[in-house]
């Protein structure tokens, strides 16, 4: 009766201290989790901010393109109207002025656009660089080790990702950002 009772106990010890070792090297190993970057750029108070301010801008693109184009449509109608009334000169002449008069609508459209999107850039790098910090502090509170974007994993389990808890700080720490 001495021996399966020695024997139960050294296995007893055995298993325990393989578990503590096995805790220990648990503990060693780097901690990764992820985050939507997505997610926390669009549901952010900061984000949304960003994206309204954007999307006044492009409205009011958009509505001032379209009061010239009509205004350009209503000159080509009446240049048309008047191509058997006028001379030949005058109509290429009228006709080489409303060419100009569209291809410089046209470079100026590109340009707002183009400026829109730089600004969208700017903004967007402009938010990554306030969210950058609290993505290190929050590592370094729950000793993470490596955070990894969303988009760049192919599966994952959920209780490793951390968009939520982000967005919240983000949102207590950024309130708006604008774009000017």
């Amino acid at each position: 009766m001495k021996y399966p009772v020695r024997f139960f106990v050294i296995i007893l010890i055995t298993i325990c201290t393989s578990i503590l070792k096995a805790e220990e090297a648990l503990e060693k190993l780097p901690k990764i989790v992820y985050i939507n970057m997505n997610k926390v750029m669009n549901e952010t108070s900061a984000g949304k901010s960003l994206i309204n301010q954007l999307e006044k801008i492009h409205k009011s693109n958009i509505g001032e393109f379209k009061k010239i184009e009509e205004e350009l449509k209503a000159e080509e109608s009446l240049i048309l109207s008047q191509k058997n009334i006028i001379s030949q000169d005058e109509y290429k002449n009228k006709v080489n002025l409303f060419d100009k008069k569209l291809n410089d609508y046209k470079k100026q459209r590109k340009e707002k656009i183009e400026a829109v999107a730089k600004k969208k850039a700017e903004a967007t790098s402009k938010l990554l660089k306030e969210i950058t910090p609290i993505l290190t502090e929050y590592s370094e509170k729950n000793n993470i080790s490596i955070i990894l974007r969303k988009e760049d994993l192919v599966i994952a389990r959920s209780h490793l990702e951390i968009t939520n808890e982000i967005i919240k700080i983000v949102n207590s720490k950024v309130k708006k950002i604008n774009i000017n």
